[in-house]
């Protein structure tokens, strides 16, 4: 197998082969923790996982230039972000304790979606 250099800092990755020039060079279109990302080789395929900086943050792609998230695609991630930012901060069985009788496990998000970065005062730590 060869030898692969692959570089990821926090707005930008390079992987290639050692000794060639980088197949991707490319700019990230956000921010990642490089300290967190890393890359591995399971079943003969590679792959890359790239930590967010920023918790509730949407990437529309991973590259700068690279195509985007559709409209639709991004409202319901975005959804997802929302309902588990409220699950973290307000774990079920506290809710129901704190709010007996109230289920909020089957909820859903209508209409416009808050950034869940900054919806309830936002995410105060990355």
């Amino acid at each position: 197998m060869p030898k692969l250099d692959i570089q990821i800092k926090g707005d930008h990755i390079k992987i290639g082969i050692k000794g060639n020039p980088a197949f991707i060079d490319e700019p990230l279109v956000k921010q990642c923790d490089s300290s967190e990302s890393y890359w591995l080789i399971e079943d003969e395929e590679l792959h890359i996982i790239l930590q967010k900086a920023y918790k509730g943050e949407l990437w529309p792609s991973v590259f700068v230039g690279h195509g985007k998230v559709d409209p639709l695609t991004e409202q319901e991630l975005q959804k997802k972000m929302l309902l588990e930012r409220f699950q973290e901060e307000h774990p079920v069985e506290r809710f129901q304790e704190e709010h007996p009788g109230f289920d909020f496990s089957g909820a859903q998000v209508n209409g416009m979606v808050p950034n869940a970065r900054t919806f309830m005062g936002g995410i105060k730590h990355n």
